[in-house]
């Protein structure tokens, strides 16, 4: 009896284990499918300048937001750090770090501990630290090349995204750089997380001090293009109300100054991305990298020839839209088990390599490894094509709290990678493991939700079609293809359906039922369905095109330059919105009727509310 009740209870914690382990994958899933649409988004907005240039007249500042970030201030390239001690004054408030050129290690202490207790570094130090970066990093080849016979150990460590709180414990866990413990961090230092600023001025820092210790790759997110969209241009500008525009100009000089890959010992390759069939190490080791300020929005010259390059077609010349495709390769690129290289239709840049592809260039330049970053991993790290490529990812809790471990990499002369794991803790200690799971959970849903009402005409009209006798009953394989055929999230539908939709006695899904605990947080009656949903959607897009066109931050714009450019934004995307909906809507919104409107307001009534959870508060 005891024996069986033994085999009872292990059979039910293997089974409890392994329902957890499902939803955590699939909501993990979930976070990853909707972050990859989103870079999808993104680069479809990017091409955006190509259409206002065919166009008779748009707002001029509409087309800086992808040359320039917000029409920023021209910081000089020849300005001196006394130039800056000139122009800008230090109060005696002041009581964070005062930094003094060359930097030392007592500075960087200082640093440490002004950000962990939450202290901003001044205006006038941030530019003195750029311009300074900038001046090291021009001097820096396209592919650093390090020998492990320096030092026991070179640690690397992948994406950040902001996460301070990472840094801070790898730090602690490993010891901070110096001549005697050597780091690579491998780009996306910035966006996402809450303090890109701060890691960026503790890893240049560094930099400075030790710079033939501490490497730094840069990564797809080190781009002023896609930092408009995740979050570091509007920390930058919160941070650093009166200098935020100097300091984001400076940077986006700073990010294209960065090196592109690592090599050590001559066999372990250490770049962003990945590779692709046509990745050429020479032609990227002699390339102008400052050249290419955004892969967003690469030069026109590149954009002329952007057709031919996506149908990877190659050539035996090399010119500016090779190094553009050949950079985009190395940082967004991803491993795939099967062999070949093809597009990458997930993220919509770069490709998917195979092992083929990995053994084609590993044969070509006699190398053993390739450690790259740029992707999720649960665990924190991955081991890919027979061991030959590893991903590292450093920001742990990077979807929500508790998803998912940090990791970085110990390699030693032997070339021999050792991991270690860890992941921040700051509420997920008090939670058992069914807790965490449904924490994960909850917020994956949430935000596939918002994904789904965003589409709600499309997947009407999509699950219409199964629903021939127009019963809003339909089967759960039809209820799956047509969620699939306008989502495009390649998740696992039917195991999601009890969680999206409701399901009839009769074994169909009232498909109506997706959008039942959902509605915009401000219904506004002047609104057709079509056009919120089309708004809900956009949302992020029109906020960054919006904020570029507010030259004093005032959070108003005219109608006449809301109207223009929502026209120019509908037809570049396709979105058939009738013109006299828009206007109407608009003018409803100008309540004072003085010709303006408030865009962020305007905005926010677009924004879904998920109507269970506001009952449960």
């Amino acid at each position: 009896t005891v024996i069986r009740a033994a085999i009872l209870i292990q059979k039910w914690y293997r089974f409890t284990m392994a329902r957890l382990e499902m939803r955590r994958r699939y909501s993990l899933s979930i976070f990853q499918s909707i972050e990859y649409a989103d870079e999808q988004d993104q680069l479809q907005v990017c091409n955006l300048p190509s259409f206002l240039d065919k166009q008779v007249c748009y707002p001029q500042e509409l087309s800086q937001i992808f040359t320039s970030p917000s029409a920023p201030q021209v910081v000089d390239e020849d300005i001196c750090l006394k130039e800056f001690e000139k122009k800008i004054d230090v109060p005696d408030s002041y009581y964070g770090p005062r930094l003094s050129f060359p930097l030392t290690v007592e500075d960087a202490n200082a640093l440490l501990h002004a950000f962990r207790n939450e202290q901003l570094l001044h205006a006038r130090y941030v530019l003195q630290l750029l311009s300074e970066t900038r001046r090291v990093l021009k001097e820096m080849p396209n592919i650093t090349h390090l020998s492990t016979s320096y030092s026991k150990d070179i640690t690397v460590c992948g994406d950040l995204h902001g996460n301070l709180d990472d840094l801070l414990l790898i730090f602690y866990k490993n010891g901070l750089p110096s001549e005697q413990n050597r780091y690579v961090f491998n780009g996306d230092f910035v966006d996402r997380g809450k303090n890109s600023m701060e890691i960026l001025i503790i890893l240049f820092a560094f930099l400075l001090i030790y710079p033939n210790d501490l490497h730094l790759n840069r990564g797809n997110h080190e781009d002023y293009i896609m930092n408009l969209r995740y979050g570091f241009t509007k920390e930058v500008s919160k941070k650093y109300k009166d200098h935020w525009k100097q300091i984001l100009c400076l940077l986006r000089d700073v990010f294209s100054w960065l090196p592109l890959a690592t090599i050590i010992d001559s066999k372990v390759l250490i770049l962003h991305g990945g590779i692709s069939d046509t990745t050429d190490l020479d032609f990227l080791n002699a390339l102008e990298r400052n050249k290419l300020k955004s892969l967003m929005r690469p030069p026109k010259s590149v954009r002329d020839r952007q057709d031919q390059i996506k149908k990877r077609i190659p050539t035996t010349k090399p010119s500016k839209h090779i190094a553009n495709q050949n950079i985009l390769d190395i940082l967004w690129s991803d491993p795939r088990s099967q062999n070949g290289c093809t597009p990458n239709k997930s993220r919509g840049g770069g490709c998917y390599f195979g092992p083929d592809v990995t053994a084609k260039l590993f044969e070509k330049y006699n190398l053993k490894m390739l450690i790259r970053s740029h992707e999720f991993k649960p665990e924190g790290y991955e081991i890919s094509h027979d061991g030959k490529v590893i991903t590292i990812f450093s920001a742990s809790n990077y979807y929500e709290e508790g998803s998912n471990r940090g990791a970085y990499i110990k390699l030693n002369p032997e070339l021999t990678p050792r991991f270690v794991q860890y992941q921040v803790s700051k509420f997920t200690r008090r939670q058992n493991l069914q807790e965490r799971v449904g924490t994960i959970e909850s917020s994956a849903l949430k935000s596939l939700r918002e994904k789904i009402y965003a589409h709600r005409s499309e997947l009407t009209s999509a699950f219409a079609q199964y629903d021939v006798n127009g019963t809003g009953r339909i089967s759960v394989n039809d209820w799956a293809a047509a969620m699939e055929s306008v989502l495009q999230l390649e998740l696992p539908w039917r195991m999601l359906r009890s969680q999206l939709a409701q399901m009839n006695p009769d074994g169909k899904v009232d498909f109506m039922s997706c959008f039942y605990d959902l509605k915009m947080d401000q219904p506004i009656k002047e609104a057709q369905p079509a056009l919120a949903e089309t708004l809900c959607r956009y949302r992020k897009d029109l906020e960054i095109i919006f904020n570029v066109i507010d030259k004093d931050h005032s959070g108003l714009i005219s109608l006449e330059e809301f109207s223009q450019t929502w026209r120019l934004f509908t037809s570049h995307l396709g979105i058939d919105v009738q013109d006299d909906s828009i206007d109407k809507l608009v003018l409803s919104i100008d309540y004072n009727k003085d010709g303006h409107i408030d865009f962020n307001e305007f905005l926010e009534a677009f924004h879904v509310v998920h109507r269970l959870e506001k009952k449960a508060t």
